[in-house]
């Protein structure tokens, strides 16, 4: 079945069967994501290039040299944005030339592309493109651009702020919390999560990651409209090809993590907070929690880094 579009002043509506997605020039990417009965977003997914810092990363300098990527995290902006029908491509901005739209357009494959902006010093650009097939599924292909003469990355990814705490989720890839230079004692396999467990550090800091994931499955009950409880539990996909990605679940942002100087000044749980990952930067810290990280797990900021996954229900495995 072909996927309707909808054009207005400000947004891209595509729909199909059981599914409908918005795509917003206003707030820059993709602002709603209906499918399985629910909305999956609570804010729209920007790039991410921000990991709480770990007592480590703060032992060694590294957060220190590199902070002006959690302003970039925080403030990153949308510059430009383009949009196709089956490859022709629609004007953008939207209006005045939305109201040549019938209402009754049709496609069967539909992309958009966000091209971003970070606060940095010189100023660093990264790119993301959906792009969105009959049955609803959403391939997403992110890029960073390599900009000269900035401080390397703790992460690159992608951070989905979902409405409300997930019940669970399971995911394919190495057992236990797992970075670049800790992945020695991961066993492969499939895995269950209850809940979005948060390290119990006496400080909090990033925790959580896995890396040489395969898929990973968000299982949601709650929604925010009170009248419609109790809900169904219901379950968004997202999976990679061969290369596989990282990811964390976590109830917090890694602002929300650094505010935080212990345990009990986190704030209640009220999200759920899935970061999907190109790059990760190692934890180092292999004689004490100030040694530096091994060359081979530092993210040069020169460096183009570039990865895709796909976005869709439980029925997609």
């Amino acid at each position: 079945m072909a996927l309707k579009i909808i054009v207005g002043d400000v947004t891209i509506g595509v729909q199909g069967k059981d599914f409908s997605y918005i795509f917003s020039t206003q707030t820059g990417g993709m602002e709603s994501l209906y499918r399985e009965g629910k909305e999956w977003l609570y804010r729209t997914p920007k790039p991410a290039f921000w990991r709480a810092a770990t007592d480590n990363d703060k032992g060694n300098g590294f957060a220190y040299k590199s902070a002006m990527w959690m302003g970039a995290d925080a403030y990153v902006r949308c510059v430009k944005t383009e949009a196709w029908m089956d490859k022709n491509r629609i004007a953008v901005p939207l209006s005045p030339g939305n109201n040549s739209y019938s209402g009754r357009e049709y496609c069967d494959i539909f992309q958009a592309k966000f091209t971003y902006e970070a606060p940095t010093v010189p100023k660093a650009e990264a790119e993301i493109c959906y792009e969105v097939v009959e049955n609803g599924d959403i391939h997403v292909q992110v890029r960073y651009s390599g900009k000269r003469d900035l401080p390397e990355l703790p992460v690159f990814g992608m951070r989905f702020l979902m409405p409300t705490p997930a019940e669970r989720f399971c995911y394919e890839g190495l057992s236990g919390e797992t970075y670049p230079d800790r992945m020695a004692g991961g066993e492969p396999g499939v895995y269950e999560i209850k809940g979005l467990p948060v390290t119990p550090y006496l400080v909090p800091q990033d925790c959580g990651v896995h890396m040489q994931t395969k898929w990973v499955k968000v299982y949601r009950k709650l929604v925010l409209d009170n009248t419609r409880q109790p809900q169904k539990e219901t379950c968004l996909r997202f999976w990679s090809g061969e290369e596989g990605f990282a990811f964390s679940a976590l109830p917090y942002t890694p602002l929300e993590l650094e505010n935080a100087t212990h345990q009990e000044e986190l704030p209640p749980v009220r999200r759920t907070v899935l970061s999907i990952f190109g790059a990760v930067r190692g934890v180092g810290g292999i004689d004490s929690w100030g040694a530096d990280v091994e060359p081979q797990y530092h993210i040069p900021a020169d460096q183009d880094i570039e990865f895709s996954f796909w976005i869709g229900g439980k029925e997609s495995e």
